[in-house]
């Protein structure tokens, strides 16, 4: 009796382990953070960003220094064939269900294979739907190697994080696969990638720079392929016609003194987009309102003299931003969805290939409004005279 209780404990432990046997263990794995990929001479090179974990995670010991992170690279026919050229260069197993983002170059978002790229990221097992997509006319490998300062961790970098810093930058809205497919599916087809580059506007201690990346703008991807690049405050309109912005920042003169500028915050944003139709044209109006916080100011100034310098500022930026769309032939602000979702009987009777033509008269009007002024802790008021 003992003899078969023994065997019963023995088969029901062999049982057990045997359920474990192709399991790895989480420290004999590399982590993919993020990946690159480029191509050049009708060959993808794929650089891949692998994490060191020990350096993210706090615990009771210090771990002992080492790189945050590691960049591989190679080169191949397909994309995946160079990734598997990774995997034969490395010891451990490599996971991806960590992976957060995605960054592409220009000539890869260039490529006929682009979309491609991103589906065979959307069907791995292991990706998500949550990793953020970006590009960059910047060598990938460089990018890649940036790191935050005062040594954070990697994670918290402004590719993989960018929601972090998305209140201070919310000219460029962030975008993942999930956003990646329904802009591309429902008109007008095209959705904008945060551009990347790298700016040294940091030093440390040691008066060695440190290089951060940045958002200089925007780049312009459609169902049928690459339409172009916008930068810098040609791309500061797209901001006030985001839904999502919570808050942004805009310098501004005043009628009393064009040589003065003034920096307000505008926050509390709403905006409401109305397609008017007449015949066979559309036009669209725009309504924004906003609040505005006041951080500092020279002489005197009263509510007024912000109100009109901020709605100006305001128009023209939506203005500006809109005409910049229009030179690479894009729906900078997807006015086609606004119809689409409005009368979806006219949408199918004026669009073409997805999105309705435009033109720089097809916004009638743009309605500002700021409903209040917060000068700070007092008045209107220099603090010290």
């Amino acid at each position: 009796m003992k003899k078969k209780i023994i065997f019963l404990a023995s088969l029901t432990l062999i049982l057990l382990l045997s359920g474990c046997w192709d399991v790895s263990e989480p420290q004999r794995m590399y982590y993919v953070h993020g990946v690159g990929i480029d191509i050049k001479d009708n060959q993808y090179e794929v650089y891949l960003q692998l994490i060191n974990y020990a350096n993210v995670a706090k615990s009771e010991t210090a771990s002992p220094p080492g790189p945050k992170a590691e960049i591989g690279h190679a080169k191949g026919k397909t994309m995946e064939e160079a990734i598997y050229k990774l995997y034969d260069s490395i010891d451990l197993e490599v996971f991806w269900g960590h992976m957060s983002y995605l960054i592409l170059s220009e000539e890869a978002l260039k490529s006929e294979h682009v979309i491609s790229i991103f589906d065979s990221f959307i069907r791995f097992r292991e990706t998500r739907y949550q990793i953020y997509v970006q590009c960059t006319q910047e060598p990938l490998e460089e990018i890649l190697l940036v790191t935050p300062i005062l040594d954070k961790s990697i994670t918290s970098s402004k590719l993989s994080s960018p929601l972090t810093t998305s209140s201070f930058e919310a000219s460029v809205e962030p975008v993942n696969f999930r956003n990646l497919i329904l802009d591309l599916n429902e008109p007008s087809h095209e959705v904008k990638l945060p551009l990347i580059s790298i700016n040294k506007n940091w030093r440390d201690s040691e008066e060695e720079s440190s290089p951060e990346t940045h958002l200089e703008g925007i780049g312009i991807l459609s169902k049928d392929g690459f339409k172009g690049i916008i930068k810098g405050d040609a791309t500061r309109g797209t901001q006030w016609m985001q839904q999502q912005t919570s808050r942004g920042d805009l310098t501004i003169t005043l009628d009393s003194s064009e040589k003065d500028y003034l920096t307000v915050d505008l926050e509390k944003h709403k905006l409401e987009v109305k397609p008017i139709v007449k015949d066979n044209e559309v036009q669209f109006e725009i309504d924004v309102i906003v609040d505005a916080t006041i951080n500092g100011f020279k002489g005197k100034v009263t509510s007024d003299e912000i109100r009109k310098g901020i709605i100006k500022k305001v128009k023209e930026e939506i203005k500006k931003t809109y005409e910049e769309g229009l030179k690479i032939d894009t729906d900078i602000y997807r006015l086609s969805e606004y119809l689409y979702r409005y009368n979806v009987k006219k949408w199918k009777k004026l669009e073409k290939d997805g999105k309705v033509p435009l033109t720089k008269d097809s916004i009638s009007n743009i309605n500002v409004h700021v409903n209040k002024i917060n000068p700070g802790r007092k008045t209107f008021q220099e603090t010290i005279k």
